[in-house]
C-alpha cells in the first residue's frame, strides 16, 4: 500500500487559473466516511476510480491509499449508493518549482471554497510558495473532502 503525504491550503485569490496546465471536472462521493478508512469513488473527466484511504499521521499529512481505475459505468453506479452529499468541484494543476500544486475550486454547497495541495516526498520536503496560496489546513478536518459531504461549506460560520 501506498503513503500519501500531502500538505493542503487554502487559496487566496483566483490568478492561480492564469498558471494551470490542466483541469478536470471532479464528481465523487464517499461509500463509507468514517476517519479510518474513507472509500470513494470518484468521476474525474471520463474516467471512473475508487479510492480507499487509511487514518492520517499526528499531522495529518501522511496515510494510506489505494486507488484503481474503474469504468465509469461502475464508478456512477456507486455514485447512486453512496453517503449523501456528492462532492463537485474543478480540479487545476499548476506547476510551483519542482512540483505541481492540485487546486480544487468547489461548486454546489461548498461554492466559494477552493482549496490547493501538494504532494511530498517527505513532510519536512521545501517547495515554492505561489503567491496565491494562502493558509495551511493540513489536518485540519474540516477540509477534508469527505467531511465537506458532510458539513459543506455553505453551512460554516463566515468571519
Amino acid at each position: 500500500m501506498a503513503q500519501e503525504i500531502e500538505r493542503k491550503f487554502l487559496v487566496l485569490n483566483d490568478t492561480f487559473k492564469r498558471e494551470s496546465f490542466k483541469e478536470k471536472r471532479i464528481i465523487q462521493g464517499y461509500l463509507s466516511s468514517v476517519p479510518e478508512r474513507t472509500v470513494r469513488v470518484r468521476i474525474k473527466g471520463d474516467k471512473g476510480f475508487l479510492t480507499i484511504k487509511g487514518i492520517g499521521n499526528e499531522s495529518g499529512a501522511a496515510r494510506y491509499e489505494w486507488e484503481r481505475e474503474i469504468s465509469t459505468d461502475d464508478a456512477q453506479d456507486l455514485l447512486d449508493i453512496c453517503e449523501p452529499g456528492v462532492i463537485d468541484k474543478t480540479r487545476f494543476n499548476v506547476k510551483s518549482g519542482d512540483h505541481t500544486f492540485e487546486v480544487d475550486e468547489f461548486y454546489g454547497d461548498n461554492d466559494g471554497l477552493t482549496v490547493a495541495e501538494v504532494e511530498l516526498s517527505d513532510e519536512k520536503e521545501d517547495f515554492d510558495k505561489p503567491e496565491w496560496l494562502g493558509e495551511e489546513v493540513t489536518g485540519d478536518v474540516k477540509y477534508f473532502n469527505s467531511m465537506l459531504m458532510k458539513n459543506p461549506y455553505k453551512n460554516w460560520e463566515k468571519v
